[in-house]
């Protein structure tokens, strides 16, 4: 971690340049950061984060190659003392879930303010952990009004979730069979139970669906 009176060594995670060197530029221009290294992806984020071991990560969870949740998991491994700050478009409570489990130390949405930026970095910097307020007030609004809409993870048993990660990868109901010790026929009630929970009419409309929402895979399936 930093020495007091030195700045806050910081390395940024993110495939849109533009992104980064906003960030870069706005960071650089407190005196109490300062970034260090940029990467565009997971694999690189990873490989700098052993070099230059920063202060602070800000990474984001979607970008090519390997997900930021994968990379936050190895990163934790190669630079354990690095604080983590998760920076997305994604505003679902898997999304921040997913990358809490995986180590990360904050969760911030890129429609924040910088100055929350700033005050994330400083609270996670200092060992505490940091929910922007976007997050906190989505949260709060559910509590509020006692809205009880299931998450569709919440419905699936851990069996469920695991074949629909193989009919994402393309898997024959055959072959998933034999890879789980099962008979087809428990196969083909396990698909149909899952299209029936998500309220979906076919395979395609869900990989559509775990498309869209892939936090369902990040926090149920090992990868």
């Amino acid at each position: 971690m930093s020495i007091t009176n030195e700045k806050i060594t910081i390395m940024l995670a993110d495939d849109h340049a533009l992104i980064r060197q906003a960030w870069s530029f706005m960071l650089n221009a407190d005196k109490r950061f300062k970034v260090i290294a940029q990467c565009s992806n997971g694999e690189e984020a990873i490989e700098k984060a052993r070099l230059h071991h920063p202060d602070i990560i800000v990474i984001d969870i979607n970008m090519p190659g390997i997900t930021g949740v994968e990379a936050v998991k190895e990163i934790k491994k190669v630079s354990p003392r690095s604080r983590i700050l998760a920076a997305s478009q994604h505003v679902h409570q898997g999304y921040v879930s997913a990358m809490i489990a995986a180590g990360a130390n904050g969760y911030l949405t890129k429609t924040s303010e910088m100055e929350e930026m700033f005050t994330a970095i400083l609270e996670i910097n200092d060992g505490g952990q940091y929910i922007c307020r976007e997050i906190k007030d989505k949260l709060a609004t559910r509590f509020l009004y006692n809205e009880e809409e299931e998450a569709a993870e919440a419905k699936l048993s851990q069996r469920e979730i695991v074949i629909i990660d193989l009919i994402r990868k393309g898997v024959s109901s055959k072959q998933m069979a034999e890879s789980l010790c099962i008979s087809q026929k428990t196969v083909e009630v396990h698909r149909y139970n899952i299209l029936k929970k998500l309220n979906l009419k076919n395979s395609p409309a869900l990989v559509n669906f775990i498309n869209e929402n892939p936090h369902m895979l990040w926090s149920k399936v090992a990868i």
